[in-house]
This record gives structure tokens, sequence and C-alpha cells, in this order.
């Protein structure tokens, strides 16, 4: 599984439909809502490099209301959850 994250940068007065449209895309797990320079923050989540473009270049830059995009593809996941697998590996209660 492959992770982006896209910046998206979206019509001011737009961006709750924006973020519906992108969130209803094939290939889009979640869509954020943020403060800053940005507008929206996109996972997407697909089986192959091709599939990004395919999201991002063939229809999300597509919706209306959508002004600019930034895409960042993800190396390795850290979440909580691995931690916490990681660290108690091996261990048990009685150690």
């Amino acid at each position: 599984m492959i992770t982006a994250i896209v910046f998206v940068s979206a019509a001011v007065d737009r961006i709750p439909e924006v973020a519906e449209q992108i969130a209803s895309l094939p290939g889009v797990t979640e869509v954020y809502s943020v403060t800053g320079e940005i507008d929206l923050i996109a996972l997407i989540r697909v089986q192959s490099h091709e599939e990004i473009a395919d999201v991002v270049a063939d229809r999300l830059n597509k919706v209306d209301g959508v002004l600019a995009t930034e895409t960042h593809v993800a190396f390795r996941t850290y979440s909580q959850h691995d931690l916490e697998a990681a660290f108690s590996v091996g261990f048990t209660d009685a150690d």
C-alpha cells in the first residue's frame, strides 16, 4: 500500500464542497480541513505509484474549486499503535 499526503489550496468559499468531492474520489481515504497556508489535506492510499497520478492529476486536480496541490509520498508509517507493538514484542506481564 502506498500512501500520499496531498496539500490542497481551495477557493475559500467552496472549501466544504471541495472537501466532500475529494473525499468521494476512489483512492482517497480521508480529507481534513486545516488551518494555515493550505486549506485541506487529503490522504490517498493506493497500490501503485501510477494510481497516485490517476487520483491526483486526473481527478483531484480537476475538482472545481481546487486551486493548487502539493503531493508528498510516504516512505514509512509510524503510529502510536506501531510503536506500542514494537516495544511489547517478546515481553509479557510476567517478565
